[in-house]
């Protein structure tokens, strides 16, 4: 846990890059949306929407052992958004900010995108469930409840 920290308006290129590589990386497969990966969705303007949201600042710890990593938004007790470069993953970077959210804010649901079996396996590792509630973000994007036991 020595290497999370409050996340910080400098890290928010960091945290944008993370971001839209992992959408792309992750997610473009199941929705095949060039307008929106390739167009939309970009660096520039996710850091300025993190820079300009005082709660995602505050709310944003990142994994931090001399390069950002991965980073973990909390709001309350649930994990709004959780995402590791690519290039680090299954190194325990992720269950280090899960654990570290569990730990310190007693974190105890999130939505999982319905397609995304891996992360959702990642997260029943972390002690949490499928509730069965069901939701669609942006009117395109499904997303199932998962709690903590």
């Amino acid at each position: 846990m020595n290497n999370i920290r409050p996340a910080r308006e400098s890290d928010a290129s960091r945290i944008a890059e993370m971001l839209v590589t992992n959408y792309r990386v992750n997610f473009y497969k199941f929705f095949k949306n060039d307008e929106y990966y390739f167009g939309e969705l970009n660096v520039i303007d996710k850091a300025a929407e993190f820079t300009n949201d005082p709660s995602a600042v505050r709310e944003t710890f990142v994994y931090d052992d001399g390069a950002v990593k991965g980073f973990i938004r909390i709001s309350g007790t649930e994990i709004v958004k959780l995402y590791v470069e690519p290039t680090f993953q299954s190194c325990g970077i992720g269950g280090a900010l899960v654990e570290y959210a569990i730990g310190q804010f007693g974190a105890d649901h999130l939505w999982a995108l319905e397609y995304n079996e891996r992360g959702q396996a990642f997260y029943r590792r972390h002690g949490f469930e499928l509730t069965g509630e069901k939701m669609t973000e942006d009117e395109w994007v499904p997303l199932l409840m998962m709690r903590r036991k």
